[in-house]
C-alpha cells in the first residue's frame, strides 16, 4: 500500500512526505521531481516548449507507473487531480492524504517559487491561486482519504498527523 499525498502547492507535500517516508523507512517519490529529471528540464521550460497538455499526458503515465508499484510514499504535483485517470492509478494501490493550506499561507510560502509556470495566465499571484483552488478543492476533497490543514502547524506536527491516521488505517502495513 503507497501513502499520496495531494494538495495544492505550498501546502507542505515535499517536506512532509520526506520526513513520513523516513520514518516509515519507505521510499519517497516525489512526481515533478521525476518529471524533471525525464524532461532534462524543468517544468515552465517543458510546458513553453510543449504545452499543457503533455505535460499532464507525461504525469499521467507516471501516475499510472507509480500506482503500480508499492510500498512508496508518493509526493503529487498540485494539478494530478485534474484527470480522474491519475486519481484511480494512485488510489488503487494508496491512501491519499490532501495537504490543505488557506490562499494567504500558500502565497506566503511560494511566492518565490520559480519552478512552476503560471496556470493561469494574466491574474495576479493571489488571483490565480484563489482561482485554481475553488476549481481544485472539489477534486481534492474527492481524491482524499484524509486531509490535514497545514496553516498554523509545524512540519513535525503535521507528520505526526499523518502517521497517526495511517497506523489506525493499516495496521499491518
Amino acid at each position: 500500500m503507497n501513502l499520496v499525498f495531494i494538495g495544492y502547492r505550498g501546502t507542505g507535500k515535499t517536506a512532509v512526505s520526506e520526513e513520513v517516508a523516513r520514518l516509515l523507512g519507505r521510499e519517497r517519490v516525489g512526481m515533478d521531481a521525476v518529471l524533471v529529471e525525464r524532461f532534462g528540464k524543468s517544468i515552465p521550460e517543458f510546458v513553453a516548449e510543449n504545452g499543457w497538455d503533455a505535460f499532464r499526458d507525461a504525469e499521467a503515465a507516471l501516475a499510472a507507473e507509480l500506482g503500480a508499484r508499492d510500498h512508496l510514499v508518493i509526493d503529487c504535483g498540485g494539478g494530478v487531480i485534474v484527470r480522474n485517470t491519475n486519481v484511480e492509478a494512485l488510489r488503487a494501490n494508496g491512501r491519499v492524504v490532501w495537504l490543505t493550506a488557506s490562499v494567504e499561507t500558500i502565497a506566503r510560502r511560494i511566492q518565490g517559487d520559480t519552478q512552476r509556470p503560471s496556470l493561469t495566465g494574466a491574474k495576479s499571484f493571489i488571483e490565480e491561486i484563489e482561482e485554481v483552488l475553488s476549481v481544485r478543492r472539489p477534486l481534492y476533497s474527492k481524491a482524499c482519504d484524509h486531509s490535514i490543514d497545514t496553516d498554523t502547524l509545524p512540519i513535525h506536527e503535521v507528520v505526526q498527523a499523518v502517521l497517526a491516521w495511517w497506523q489506525s488505517e493499516t495496521p499491518l502495513v
